[in-house]
């Protein structure tokens, strides 16, 4: 069946198999580590509470069944093995029926913590990673070549997540028109990178070149995916050379490698594959019944796409098979950030002892320098950037933090970076107040040292107390 598969990828499925396990081992350790506190029993935002009121038809999970913060963990761990076997080449050992399984539990796994994790997984990049991993399920092993549908249905996603941006961008902000949008996004991002500071004080003309080249990567390269070879390659290495621009401009989870990982099937790569025998029919009726029926479900984002009303980051099913994709389709002009405090005064003054906490990766303390996270996935910090943008992105879980911080809740000060209090003595108040944050220009950062200059807002939550949380709660 010559016209089924593809042996010249061979080596390109190889590298996208191993890349793509690299990447769901990333998230599944993030939610072995972070779930706790996120939506634990005892979490801000707790599965069972969602579990009560949303139908399993509506987000299916295997936690809808059992929910325990030990069985959430099992998974997540499990999650983890099953990922690390994949990326040693287990698949490549086991019968195609077998492969095509064990490349099925991870997608179910993290299918079943995405449409528990609310707000905490809310984020466009969590749909992508399903989207992905479950056309990796058909995608094959030593047992057989790649199959050419597969590798065209990778392309497809790879055109709606450069495309799909490219468009939300000329749509939205009218900076990404005018190019002037880079003048304030490496200052304002969700969680800036160690090289931001530097990118942002780039020549303003550069971010002019920045951001034509990105339009030309967004809207123009995406068709050249469907090209013959050596334009796809050309295309895909393209792509895969901006994603790395933003890796180094900053933090983005693992946005910027999961699209890496997708531009790498569209390449050309060399060393051909062993003599294999032809598909096997069963396997040749799944995938083009799979493939069929995920076409069909592509016409929504192509709707969505062709709409003035385009929408970014939608699942339109809830099995994450079909959906869209962008990001800033605007960008803040300012960058407001929450800072937490607590005191152990008796009585809260402003002129008490207060003392901030420390957040991993999000600015704090003007003098500490972002670090590297992504593809790494801190979840409490990109939403406390969402919190800083307005209060109502942070209803549902911002009282629940604060009365974690008073109780001294374990799980919830492990995803900080410090805490200011001694353990065993809690803070009587934390409180919140909203600052402005700005780059440092080259003569501050030599004469001070700091990377950012605040400036006090507004206040965010006044001075609270324990009883007070539970009574607001």
């Amino acid at each position: 069946m010559d016209w089924f598969t593809a042996p010249e990828y061979w080596t390109s499925r190889l590298v996208f198999q191993r890349a793509l396990a690299g990447v769901y081992l990333v998230s599944f350790l993030a939610a072995a580590l972070q779930f706790r506190a996120l939506m634990g029993e005892r979490g801000m935002l707790p599965v069972p509470r969602f579990t009560a009121r949303v139908p399993f038809r509506r987000a299916p999970s295997l936690f809808h069944w059992h929910y325990s913060d030990r069985f959430f963990a099992g998974c997540a761990w499990t999650g983890c093995a099953v990922s690390a076997a994949l990326l040693a080449g287990l698949d490549g050992l086991l019968p195609l029926w077998g492969a095509m399984l064990l490349w099925l539990v991870p997608w179910a796994l993290y299918l079943s913590i995405v449409n528990v994790g609310q707000t905490w997984y809310g984020f466009g990049w969590e749909s992508l990673l399903l989207e992905t991993g479950f056309l990796a399920v058909f995608l094959g092993n030593d047992e057989v070549a790649p199959p050419v549908v597969v590798l065209f249905l990778l392309r497809w996603i790879l055109f709606r997540v450069e495309f799909g941006a490219g468009l939300i961008k000329m749509r939205g902000d009218p900076c990404w028109r005018n190019l002037t949008c880079l003048d304030h996004h490496h200052e304002t991002q969700p969680m800036p990178g160690p090289l931001s500071w530097f990118f942002h004080h780039l020549p303003k003309p550069l971010h002019r070149v920045e951001v034509a080249a990105n339009h030309v990567t967004q809207l123009v390269v995406p068709f050249l995916l469907f090209a013959p070879q050596p334009v796809a390659t050309a295309a895909a290495s393209l792509m895969i050379l901006t994603q790395l621009w933003l890796v180094l401009s900053g933090n983005f989870a693992w946005l910027n490698w999961i699209t890496i990982v997708l531009a790498v099937p569209a390449l050309a790569l060399p060393a051909g594959p062993p003599s294999v025998p032809d598909a096997p029919l069963w396997y040749v009726v799944v995938v083009l019944a799979v493939a069929a029926f995920l076409l069909f479900l592509s016409h929504r984002p192509v709707l969505n796409m062709l709409s003035r009303g385009q929408v970014m980051n939608r699942s339109f099913d809830p099995l994450h098979l079909v959906n869209t994709y962008g990001a800033f389709g605007s960008v803040s002009r300012v960058r407001h950030e929450v800072v937490v405090e607590g005191t152990l005064d008796e009585v809260a003054r402003e002129d008490s002892d207060w003392r901030e906490y420390e957040f991993r990766g999000k600015p704090g303390d003007p003098r500490r320098w972002p670090r590297q996270f992504a593809p790494y996935h801190l979840r409490l910090d990109w939403m406390m950037w969402f919190a800083a943008l307005s209060p109502a992105y942070a209803g549902a879980w911002f009282g629940a933090l604060v009365e974690r911080l008073l109780e001294e809740d374990r799980a919830t000060l492990r995803l900080l970076r410090r805490s200011p209090f001694p353990p065993g003595r809690p803070p009587r108040y934390v409180r919140a107040r909203l600052f402005r944050y700005r780059y440092t220009t080259w003569r501050e950062l030599r004469e001070t040292g700091a990377c950012w200059e605040r400036t006090y807002v507004r206040e965010y939550l006044p001075p609270t107390r324990l009883t007070t949380v539970v009574q607001r709660s």
